[in-house]
């Protein structure tokens, strides 16, 4: 029973990296809430944001899990914000690859967890890069342009936190003390994963 849902699980994430093959930073529209509701299906925007459901209900106290995704949304949001503003950082692209690499760090501690207060601050800054990225490619023309393209982000990236937190709790509740190697494993898999993307930056 215990290797059925170690199964399903580790289909679950290839089907998450299969969906997000190609890097969603550019190549579609970023003009309507259709256009948001893509965007964050890039193979580092879609790692990040399921791993951040699964960290939050395997590593944060059950009354705060909610923390997690709450945490990213409204940093996602703000950073956005900044982007659509002008303001960006250099080697942006490669910092948002190195977030995939640190949530899979943060997997692979999650039975010894970092202190919540740390562990928020950097799924924050995480979600940072990524809005800044979301708010970079957001359509010229102001708040107005820019609502439905965020609502639709906004909506997106919740659906994947709603994804990864489904994950981590069938993690917790059927693989028992086999819990601790999956989620080392997910992690392991989350930081290859970020090395691959960084290496296709820098290549």
């Amino acid at each position: 029973m215990q290797s059925r849902h170690i199964r399903r699980c580790a289909l679950a994430v290839l089907l998450a990296a299969v969906a997000g093959v190609a890097q969603a930073h550019t190549g579609h529209g970023t003009h309507s809430l259709m256009q948001g509701l893509a965007h964050p299906f890039g193979l580092d925007h879609l790692l990040a944001m399921v791993a951040v459901g699964v960290w939050s209900v395997s590593a944060l106290p059950p009354a705060r899990a909610w923390m997690g995704p709450a945490t990213f949304l409204a940093a996602l949001l703000a950073s956005a914000a900044l982007g659509l503003a002008g303001f960006t950082l250099p080697w942006l692209e490669h910092a948002i690859a190195l977030s995939v690499v640190m949530f899979g760090a943060m997997l692979l501690v999650a039975a010894r967890p970092l202190p919540t207060s740390a562990g928020l601050a950097l799924v924050a800054l995480a979600a940072s890069m990524h809005g800044l990225a979301h708010g970079a490619e957001a359509p010229a023309g102001g708040l107005a342009g820019f609502t439905g393209y965020a609502a639709g982000f906004l909506l997106t990236t919740a659906a994947l936190h709603v994804g990864g937190v489904a994950i981590g709790l069938s993690v917790r509740r059927w693989l028992g003390e086999r819990r601790a190697a999956v989620l080392g494993g997910l992690g392991a898999a989350l930081g290859a994963a970020g090395i691959y993307l960084f290496g296709q930056l820098a290549a």
